[in-house]
């Protein structure tokens, strides 16, 4: 298994793997499948070129099997975004080691704070991030791709 920032040429690889999360679990992400499945190819590559937002992709023999995403926000808040494992990679430590990749960008980039928005009604992200040392924040919105849904803050500090 490979971890990597993705480059414009793995846009195509980035789609597949985003709109699989998005139809998979589709009250977890900030973008609806819909809005996502009308980007453009251009958009696409975009998105993959790293450029602002970047995205990390897992891969299994040349297929990706799981992504996340980091950004910073306009409060200078290094922010971990989009994160999915497909199903039979759940549990295999593939997660951990994609947030460990947003980890160490966060810290390569000076910053010494990693947030997160997570549902708390999602038991399995919650439980997840709080094993990787993320703390919940007294801080909430509404999903903005289903704003009926609120999702809390929650940060991982450098020791």
């Amino acid at each position: 298994m490979v971890i990597r920032l993705t480059q414009v040429q793995d846009w195509m690889l980035l789609k597949q793997v985003r709109l699989a999360a998005l139809l998979d679990m589709p009250t977890a992400f900030a973008v609806s499948y819909q809005t996502a499945a009308s980007y453009s190819d251009e958009q696409w590559q975009a998105r993959a070129s790293s450029a602002g937002t970047e995205f990390w992709l897992a891969i299994i023999d040349d297929k990706p099997v799981g992504m996340i995403g980091a950004s910073l926000s306009a409060s200078n808040r290094y922010n971990l975004i989009g994160m999915w494992v497909e199903p039979p990679a759940r549990g295999s430590g593939l997660a951990a080691q994609l947030v460990e990749a947003v980890k160490s960008r966060a810290f390569e980039k000076g910053h010494d704070r990693v947030f997160l928005d997570v549902s708390p009604s999602n038991a399995r992200a919650s439980n997840f991030y709080l094993k990787q040392g993320f703390s919940f924040m007294d801080e909430w919105e509404p999903l903005d791709s289903h704003p009926h849904i609120m999702v809390q803050t929650m940060v991982w500090a450098v020791d």
